[in-house]
C-alpha cells in the first residue's frame, strides 16, 4: 500500500521526475509544500497552511455583468457540462487566462474590434488565436442566452489561416532511428509501439492496459469521439508488451508506477524523441505515420478508419498525405504497363550524340 498523505495534501510527479506536493483545502489558498511527506520541512509548511485564514466567500467571483461572472455562468451551463472532459479542460484554461487580464470588464461592452485585437496579440500562434475565437464565440452566445447581450461580436471575425500540414508524420527512417535508440523492454519503446501499432491518440493510449486485451484484440473506447474499436494486436506490439515489465492497470506508467497525465506524458515522450535525435517528431505524429503505413499497404480509407477511429474520410486524407509518393507512383506506373524502366542511360546516350554532332560543326 502506498504512503498516505496528510489531509488536504495532493501530490504528483512533474515531467522532470520530481515529486511535488500541494495543500489544497476548499475555501483556503493553495500552498506548495517543500520536502518529502512527514519530513520536518514538509510538516512545517503543512502546519502553516493548515492554520491559514480561509478565503472570503465569493472572493473569486466577479461582479454581475463582467467577463468573470459570464465565465462562471457558462461553466455551470448545460452547454459546457455536456462537453467532453478534455474539451472542458481546454475551454476552461483559455477562459481563465482571458479572465486574468479582462475578467473585470463588462461582457456587454465587447466589440468586434476587441476580438480582432485579442486574436492579433496571438498572431505568432495562429492555432491559439483561433481557439480563443472559438471560445469567445461560445461565451458570447451564452451571454445572449442569459440576456447580457443582444448580438455576437465574434460573428464576422474570420479565423486565422494556418499554412501548415500539422504534426510531422514520422518517416520509416525516423521510426527505425527511434527503435535503435530505445530497445525492447524500455518504457519509451512500449509507448512508441502502442502509438504506432494502434494509431490512437495520446489520451487513449495512456488508458490502455492488459485488461483491454481479449481474444487477440485491443478494445478501445476513444475519449474524443466515443467510438468503440477492437484493434487486432500486431505481432510486433505483442512482443514488446510481453518484453516490458508491468503489473499495473495501464501499460504506461511513470517511474513511480502511477498513471501518466496527458501533458506530463507529452513532455516525457518529447525527451525520449530528443534522445533519439528526433526533436521534430511527436507522439501525435505516430498516429499520422500509422495511417500512412496502412495507406501504403493498400488499405482503403474505410479500412484505415476501422483502426484509427476516424469517421470522416476527409480527415483520413489529411493523415495519409505523408504517404511515400515515389512508391505509390511506381505502383501506378507499373499498372499502366508502359514504364520504360531505367531511361537514364538512354537519355545520356542521346545527349552524347548531340554533343558529337555539335563538335563536328
Amino acid at each position: 500500500m502506498g504512503l498516505k498523505f496528510p489531509r488536504f495534501v495532493h501530490g504528483f510527479v512533474d515531467r522532470h521526475g520530481k515529486p511535488r506536493f500541494y495543500f489544497r483545502r476548499p475555501g483556503f489558498e493553495s500552498k506548495a509544500l517543500h520536502g518529502l511527506p512527514y519530513s520536518a520541512e514538509f510538516m512545517s509548511d503543512y502546519e502553516a497552511a493548515l492554520a491559514g485564514q480561509p478565503l472570503p466567500i465569493a472572493a473569486n467571483r466577479g461582479r454581475p455583468g463582467t467577463m468573470r461572472a459570464l465565465a462562471l455562468s457558462y461553466f455551470a451551463s448545460p452547454a459546457f457540462r455536456t462537453l467532453r472532459p478534455s474539451t472542458q479542460r481546454a475551454y476552461r484554461g483559455i477562459i481563465e487566462r482571458l479572465c486574468k487580464d479582462h475578467g473585470d470588464k463588462r461582457a456587454a461592452d465587447m466589440r468586434r474590434e476587441h476580438v480582432v485585437r485579442l486574436m492579433a496579440a496571438r498572431a505568432e500562434q495562429p492555432s491559439a488565436a483561433n481557439e480563443l475565437r472559438k471560445v469567445l464565440r461560445v461565451m458570447m452566445r451564452h451571454a445572449i442566452d442569459v440576456g447580457l447581450r443582444a448580438d455576437d461580436p465574434t460573428r464576422d471575425v474570420r479565423a486565422v489561416r494556418i499554412r501548415s500540414s500539422g504534426f510531422h508524420s514520422w518517416t520509416d527512417v525516423e521510426i527505425a532511428q527511434f527503435e535503435k535508440c530505445h530497445p525492447m523492454g524500455s518504457r519509451a519503446r512500449l509507448a512508441f509501439a502502442l502509438l504506432l501499432y494502434t494509431g490512437q491518440r495520446r489520451g487513449d493510449v495512456l488508458r490502455m492496459g492488459a485488461q483491454h486485451v481479449r481474444d487477440g484484440a485491443l478494445y478501445v473506447k476513444q475519449e474524443k469521439t466515443g467510438a468503440e474499436l477492437a484493434i487486432p494486436v500486431h505481432s510486433e506490439l505483442g512482443a514488446i508488451i510481453a518484453a516490458t515489465p508491468s503489473g499495473h492497470l495501464t501499460f504506461l506508467t511513470t517511474r513511480y508506477g502511477s498513471p501518466f497525465e496527458a501533458s506530463t506524458f507529452s513532455h516525457w515522450f518529447r525527451d525520449r524523441c530528443n534522445e533519439a535525435g528526433l526533436p521534430h517528431c511527436s507522439a501525435h505524429g505516430l498516429r499520422k505515420a500509422a495511417a500512412r503505413r496502412l495507406a501504403e499497404a493498400g488499405c482503403t480509407a474505410h479500412e484505415i478508419g476501422a483502426i484509427t477511429g476516424h469517421a470522416s474520410l476527409a480527415e483520413l486524407v489529411r493523415y495519409t498525405k505523408a504517404a511515400d509518393q515515389r512508391r505509390l507512383a511506381e505502383v501506378a506506373m507499373a499498372k499502366t504497363g508502359k514504364s520504360i524502366g531505367k531511361p537514364v542511360a538512354r537519355f545520356a546516350k542521346k545527349a552524347e550524340n548531340a554533343l558529337e554532332i555539335k563538335g563536328r560543326k
